[in-house]
């Protein structure tokens, strides 16, 4: 189809020219290569609805990438040496989905807080000791997948996350259940295993929707694996596991 685009893995060490040249391409495909670099001209194409750069060598995105008014469905970014993200993500405001897992990065700009419309952020392994306090306005987000990363607390603004359904956390470094998930109305999954969890608090009972709890591999203190937060969720039909 002339609208799309796969060099899924073709080999390439640098993206030829041409496809800058292709203003009409949706998908566009360069997966599995060995690209380092792309270039600005990457904003030319704002007929994109999904990009996949992952799995490259790629240590930077050009800020044209903010240009890609088009980019509605997905950008894959995963799987990379980006030790940053350009601010001009935070223009893709229509975006459903977008992976920037397996990065280096350390960080996540404040303004992914203006990509309005994600569904789903993917950013496991990637280095975060916090996340940005923006991500509260992420009104739509109904999947947050933070596995791996060094996360001590959550900002007050994940509690306006009143879309999430499922939100991973395994090894990190919390030490208690975050604060501001308390009252979630349709968190489902929340998966806490391999963190530094010893207590449980009662408003555990207060998320309404949810239907897992996995506590697997906390250091749990005696009795709290069965204690009343706990057995008032398996009561109700909630599935915890520790």
């Amino acid at each position: 189809m002339d609208d799309t685009l796969d060099l899924w893995k073709a080999g390439l060490a640098e993206a030829p020219d041409e496809i800058w040249r292709r203003t009409g391409l949706r998908v566009l495909i360069l997966a599995d290569n060995d690209l380092t670099r792309l270039p600005p001209a990457l904003g030319r194409l704002r007929r994109l609805h999904t990009l996949d750069l992952g799995h490259n060598r790629l240590a930077e995105i050009p800020e044209e990438i903010g240009e890609l008014s088009g980019l509605t469905r997905c950008l894959y970014l995963h799987d990379n040496r980006l030790t940053r993200l350009p601010r001009s993500l935070g223009r893709l405001e229509r975006l459903g989905y977008l992976n920037v897992g397996e990065n280096p990065l350390g960080r996540l700009p404040e303004e992914l807080g203006g990509m309005a419309g994600l569904v789903e952020l993917r950013a496991q392994h990637a280095g975060l000791t916090e996340l940005p306090g923006s991500i509260g306005q992420l009104g739509g987000l109904r999947e947050l997948w933070l596995r791996g990363n060094r996360i001590t607390a959550l900002p007050a603004g994940v509690s306006a996350l009143g879309q999430l359904r499922r939100l991973e956390l395994r090894e990190n470094a919390l030490t208690g259940v975050p604060g501001p998930l308390r009252g979630l109305p349709r968190l489902r999954q929340l998966d806490l295993r391999g963190n530094g969890i010893r207590t449980l608090p009662g408003w555990l009972t207060e998320l309404p929707a949810l239907e897992k709890l996995d506590l697997r591999w906390n250091p749990l203190d005696d009795g709290v694996d069965d204690g009343p937060a706990v057995r008032a969720l398996v009561e109700r039909g909630c599935v915890v596991l520790r």
